[in-house]
C-alpha cells in the first residue's frame, strides 16, 4: 500500500521540521514548503499529495486560510489541516470538511487528524 502524502505548509523552519519529522515517525511521506506560493508548486507537480497541513500566518500574498480555499477549490479531494498560534477565527473561515489545531498542538493530535480525515 502507498504511503499517504502530506504537504506542511509552515514559514517556521524549525516548526515545519518538528511535525515533518513526527508525521515521517508515523509512516506518512512528507512535502515541505515555506509559503504558499511553495505550497501551490507542490501540489502542481506532485500528484499524490492528500492532506495539507498549514499554519495561517505566513509571508507572501497568501496565507494559510487564502491557500486552504485556494486548494479546496483547484484539488477538492485533498484534505486541509489549519494551524495558527496568533489569529482566531470561525470555522466558517476554513474550507468544509477542514479541521482547526491551535498552536502548540501535539504531533499526535495531527496524526489522529490524519487518519480520521482519511477515513471519513
Amino acid at each position: 500500500m502507498a504511503r499517504i502524502t502530506v504537504l506542511v505548509v509552515e514559514d517556521e523552519p524549525l516548526v515545519r521540521m518538528d511535525i515533518a519529522d513526527n508525521l515521517e515517525d508515523a509512516g506518512f511521506s512528507v512535502v515541505e514548503a515555506a509559503n504558499a506560493a511553495e505550497a501551490i508548486a507542490a501540489l502542481e507537480r506532485d500528484a499524490t499529495i492528500q492532506i495539507i497541513f498549514t499554519d495561517v500566518d505566513m509571508p507572501g500574498s497568501m496565507d494559510g486560510l487564502k491557500l486552504a480555499a485556494a486548494v479546496a477549490d483547484r484539488w477538492p479531494p485533498i484534505r486541509i489541516i489549519v494551524t495558527s498560534g496568533h489569529r482566531t477565527f470561525e470555522i466558517t473561515d476554513i474550507p468544509d470538511g477542514s479541521v482547526f489545531f491551535s498552536k502548540p498542538y501535539r504531533a499526535t493530535e495531527i496524526v489522529n487528524s490524519i487518519n480520521q480525515l482519511l477515513t471519513s
